[in-house]
C-alpha cells in the first residue's frame, strides 16, 4: 500500500526517471495493443518523448513543461501540457492549433489503476487554472487508453476512423480545464 503521492514540475534530477517510464509504459501499452513486434516504433515513440523532456529542461522548448508523481519517492508517472501536435493539427484541420495539448500521460503499469494517472490530470488543470488558461485538447490512438479517456473525458471532440490502419481509430478531445480542477461551477 503506498502512503504518499507526490506531483512536481519535472526537474533536470528526473530526467532518467522520466525516461524510465516512458520506456517501460510506452513498451507495454504497444504490447497491451497487440503491436509488440512494432520495435522500431515502439523505440522511436520513447526517443521521442525523452527528447520532448530534454528540450523543455533545456529551455529549448520553453512552451513545454512536465510533471512528475512519484509514490513514495519512486517515479511512477508522467504528464506533459504543451502545443498541440501534429496528429491533432492534422485531424481537426486546424481547429485547434492555438490549444494546449496534455500529453505525454504515462504510468508505470503496476500503479495504474491507483489514481496516479487522475492526480497527475489535476495537477496540471490545477497549473493551467493558474496561468489562466480554460481549455486543452488531448488525443490517443491507443484503444486501452481511448477506453479510459472516453470514462474520464466524455465523447470526442473528433474521431478519425482507420486513422492508424482498418479498425484503429484516433481520438481527440477537447476539455475544460475548470472540469478537472475542482472549481467547476
Amino acid at each position: 500500500m503506498h502512503t504518499k503521492l507526490t506531483i512536481s514540475r519535472l526537474t533536470p534530477e528526473d530526467k532518467e526517471a522520466a525516461a524510465r517510464i516512458f520506456e517501460i509504459s510506452i513498451t507495454d501499452a504497444f504490447e497491451q495493443e497487440g503491436l509488440g513486434g512494432l520495435r522500431e516504433d515502439i523505440q522511436l515513440e520513447i526517443e521521442g518523448k525523452s527528447k520532448l523532456v530534454l528540450s523543455s529542461l533545456s529551455g529549448d522548448n520553453p512552451d513545454t513543461f512536465f510533471m512528475l508523481a512519484k509514490l513514495d519517492g519512486t517515479a511512477a508517472g508522467t504528464i506533459s501540457f504543451g502545443p498541440c501536435g501534429e496528429d491533432i493539427r492534422v485531424c481537426t484541420g486546424g481547429e485547434l492549433n492555438e490549444t494546449g495539448e496534455l500529453g505525454s500521460l504515462y504510468v508505470l503499469p503496476q500503479f495504474q489503476g491507483q489514481g496516479v494517472g487522475s492526480a497527475l490530470i489535476k495537477s496540471i488543470a490545477a497549473w493551467l487554472e493558474g496561468q489562466g488558461i480554460q481549455q486543452f485538447c488531448l488525443d490517443s490512438g491507443y484503444k486501452r487508453a481511448q477506453q479510459r479517456w472516453l470514462r474520464k473525458f466524455g465523447v470526442p471532440y473528433k474521431t478519425v476512423q482507420d486513422y492508424w490502419g482498418l479498425g484503429n481509430d484516433h481520438m481527440i478531445w477537447l476539455c475544460k480545464v475548470k472540469d478537472f480542477t475542482g472549481t467547476a461551477e
